[in-house]
């Protein structure tokens, strides 16, 4: 009868542990936490997503105190998935004040792309509880946040700005082929004056307030792609706003191919009767989708929306359902923890 050699027993037995360990660390969420006074592993965002690790597959929180953070941050498309998550919604706040006619080091306006206080260019991004600001006031083209990568996801958050607000920026301007970028938007409030929210992603905003500053005149300005099905869909939200009744409408088309739909949505009498815009291009008409189901309040009457927007059957709003726009063909599970 052969004796067991408990050395290598043992040893089997240690590797396993370490296999084991190595696991966890690799599924496993890293916290870091950012206060400006000190008492964090640091002061400015940027350094905690300087410090998440490239293609990591476990998700970093990156935990934001309370503060004024007046920083212009960038997320690599490298990056790993991030989330932050805000100490405070009304005093966690991201705030630069850079805009599209302000000249760079180099003397060349900055643009509306480079005005942006964050740039999103990773996949997987979340944040919960933050305010992301551009108080470069009432100087044209001054972006909030700007986003490039796919299943973005914000819940309680706010974006305040004056003209193009949020930039879903998606893939508009990449070589073929492009792929689908979604994002899902839940219980945010979203302001502004101009094209406040545009851009090529798919979007679902959800149980959001859509907040029409003074001197605004249109809400969305989309660029969706010709292959892409849905555009920017709003479900349960509400438009209310400072503007002058019936002086805003509710979109126009960046891109030929502009899809914005609004579902069960309560419109106050700041939209304008005929809803839509056709940007000076009526041969857009023929190519857009705008369309509402069940709209309320008292810009939700259709009866003097344009000829070429749609009032969708109930039949035809159940395809407009969150799981049916955003899971994609990776089937991208965007429930928000």
């Amino acid at each position: 009868m052969k004796t067991r050699n408990p050395l290598l027993f043992f040893s089997f037995i240690f590797v396993l542990i370490i296999i084991n360990s190595f696991s966890v660390m690799h599924n496993s969420e890293t916290i870091y936490t950012v206060s400006k006074d000190g008492k964090g592993d640091f002061k400015t965002i940027q350094e905690a997503v300087n410090a998440v690790e490239d293609k990591l597959d476990s998700k970093t929180k990156i935990i934001i105190r309370k503060g004024i953070y007046r920083e212009k941050i960038i997320v690599p498309a490298a990056k790993g998935a991030i989330c932050f998550e805000g100490e405070s919604l009304d005093e966690t706040i991201i705030v630069n004040g850079d805009f599209a006619s302000k000249k760079n080091p180099e003397g060349k306006e900055m643009g509306t792309t480079g005005s942006s206080t964050i740039f999103i260019f990773s996949d997987n991004f979340s944040a919960k509880n933050v305010t992301f600001q551009n108080d470069a006031g009432k100087v044209g083209q001054a972006v909030a946040v700007l986003i490039t990568g796919d299943k973005a996801i914000f819940k309680n958050c706010r974006f305040l700005g004056f003209q193009d607000t949020l930039y879903l920026k998606g893939q508009q301007d990449v070589p073929e082929p492009k792929r689908e970028i979604r994002h899902y938007f839940k219980n945010c409030y979203i302001e502004g004056t101009t094209d406040f929210i545009f851009g090529a992603a798919t979007a679902v905003f959800k149980d959001c307030t859509i907040y029409a500053k003074e001197s605004a005149t249109y809400l969305t300005a989309a660029s969706t792609p010709e292959n892409i099905r849905f555009g920017f869909v709003f479900i349960d939200c509400k438009i209310k706003g400072e503007a002058k009744p019936e002086s805003v409408y509710l979109g126009r088309p960046w891109r030929p191919f502009a899809k914005t739909v609004f579902i069960n949505t309560e419109i106050s009498n700041i939209i304008k009767p005929e809803g839509w815009h056709n940007w000076k291009k009526p041969e857009a008409e023929k190519t857009v989708f705008y369309a509402e189901f069940n709209s309320t309040g008292s810009g939700g009457d259709v009866k003097n929306r344009v000829a070429w927007s749609r009032q969708l059957t109930k039949e035809q709003s159940k395809d407009y359902s969150i799981k049916n726009i955003l899971s994609g063909k990776d089937n991208w599970n965007f429930k928000i923890n």
